[in-house]
C-alpha cells in the first residue's frame, strides 16, 4: 500500500493544493537517472551504468559521505550551459506538479569549476532556466551560491569573486557537503564578505553534526536560516533560541531517513520542533537520489508523524515567512495559502 493511500483523503488533497515554497533543494541533486544518461550520451561521457535501473540500484546509501561520492560522480555529465539549463528546468517542471510557487535552490559551482567548467557556464544555464520557469510556470526564485565545506576557505573566496558579476541573480550564500570535520569557523571570512555584498547567509548544520554546531553556525556565520538542523531538538536551550529568534529550519524528511540520520520517519523530530514553535519547513534536498520531491516529503511526514491540517498549513506558511522573497511576493503567497 502506498504512503498516499494511507493518508486521509482530505489531508492528501490539502497537501496537493497548498502553494509550496522550497528552501532546501540542490539543483545537482535533482539529476534524475534518465537525464543523467541522456547528458552522458550527449557529452560523450562514459558512466558505469548500463541503464536507468542500474543507476537507481546505486541509490542506496550508508551515510552522507556514501551519497556525496555518487552525487559528485553524477555531476560529471553536466558540461555545457544547455546541460545546466535542462537540469534546472526539468526540476521546475517536476516540482510544478506539486504546486511549487517559489524556490530558493542551491548550486555547487566548485563541483564544476574543479572539472574545468567555466563559472559563467554553470550559473548562466541555471539563471536562464529560472527565468523561463517563472515565465512559463509562474515559479519565482532566488538562487543560493553554496560553498563546499570540505574545501579550503580560499576556494570559497575565489568562487565568491567569480560570482560578483551575477550578484543580481543571487539571494544568499550557503554551506554544504560533509559537516563533520569542517566547522563553520573555517568560513567566517567569506561569509562576512558575502554579507557585505548584500547577500543573506544559510548553512547546513545539525544533520550529522552535534547540536552545538547549529549554535556555532548561527554565531559565527550569522546564518539567517539553518539547513536540516534536526539535531537541534536535542538541545532545549537551542530550541528556545530558534523560537525566539525565528530562525527557520529547512528539514528534509526523506533525506534524513535515506541517509540514516534516523532509522525511520517516525523518529524525525520535525513534529516535535514544529509543536515547540520552531519555524520548521519541509523540503526535498536531493529528490532524484532520495525518492521524492517536495509533495512526497509532505506526504511521508504527514503519514508518519500524524500531522494535522493546521500543522500542514503552518509548515507551508513557515516556508513563505522563512524565504528571501520580496514582501510583495510573500503577500501573494500568503493570499494563495489563505484560500485553502
Amino acid at each position: 500500500m502506498s504512503i498516499e493511500s494511507q493518508l486521509h483523503p482530505a489531508i492528501q488533497a490539502l497537501i496537493a493544493r497548498i502553494p509550496k515554497v522550497e528552501l532546501h533543494v540542490h539543483l545537482e541533486g535533482t539529476l534524475e537517472p534518465e537525464l543523467m544518461l541522456a547528458l552522458a550520451e550527449r557529452n560523450g561521457i562514459s558512466l558505469p551504468y548500463a541503464d536507468v535501473a542500474e543507476v537507481r540500484a546505486a541509490y542506496e546509501f550508508e551515510n552522507l559521505q556514501s551519497f556525496l561520492d555518487l552525487y559528485y560522480a553524477g555531476c560529471a555529465v553536466l558540461v555545457t550551459r544547455e546541460d545546466f539549463y535542462d537540469l534546472t528546468l526539468a526540476y521546475l517542471h517536476r516540482a510544478a506538479k506539486d504546486n511549487l510557487r517559489h524556490v530558493e535552490p542551491f548550486f555547487d559551482p566548485q563541483s564544476h569549476t574543479a572539472r574545468g567548467i567555466d563559472f559563467d557556464t554553470v550559473i548562466g544555464g541555471i539563471v536562464d532556466a529560472l527565468a523561463d520557469g517563472e515565465r512559463e510556470l509562474g515559479i519565482t526564485s532566488g538562487l543560493i551560491l553554496s560553498f563546499l565545506r570540505d574545501l579550503p576557505e580560499s576556494s570559497a573566496e575565489a568562487t565568491l569573486l567569480e560570482a560578483e558579476p551575477w550578484l543580481a541573480h543571487l539571494v544568499a550564500v550557503g554551506l554544504d557537503s560533509a559537516e563533520v570535520g569542517n566547522p563553520p569557523e573555517k568560513f567566517a571570512g567569506v561569509f562576512a564578505r558575502a554579507c557585505a555584498l548584500g547577500l543573506h547567509s544559510v548553512a547546513h548544520a545539525g544533520e550529522e553534526g552535534e547540536p552545538e554546531l547549529v549554535t556555532r553556525t548561527l554565531d559565527t556565520l550569522g546564518a539567517n536560516r539553518i539547513d536540516h538542523g534536526v539535531r537541534a531538538a536535542e538541545d532545549h536551550a537551542l530550541v528556545r533560541r530558534l523560537v525566539k529568534e525565528r530562525i527557520p529550519l529547512t528539514i528534509c524528511p526523506l533525506s534524513n531517513t535515506k541517509l540514516r540520520v534516523f532509522g525511520t520517519m517516525t523518529q524525525s523530530p520535525l513534529a516535535v520542533l514544529l509543536r515547540a514553535g520552531v519555524l520548521v519547513t519541509v523540503n526535498s534536498d536531493d529528490p532524484a537520489y532520495f525518492g521524492g520531491y517536495i509533495g512526497e516529503n509532505f506526504r511521508v511526514a504527514a503519514e508518519a508523524l500524524g500531522l494535522t491540517r493546521d500543522e500542514i498549513l503552518t509548515l507551508a506558511r513557515n516556508a513563505i515567512e522563512g524565504s528571501f522573497a520580496s514582501d510583495v511576493r510573500k503577500a501573494e503567497l500568503r493570499s494563495e495559502l489563505r484560500a485553502m
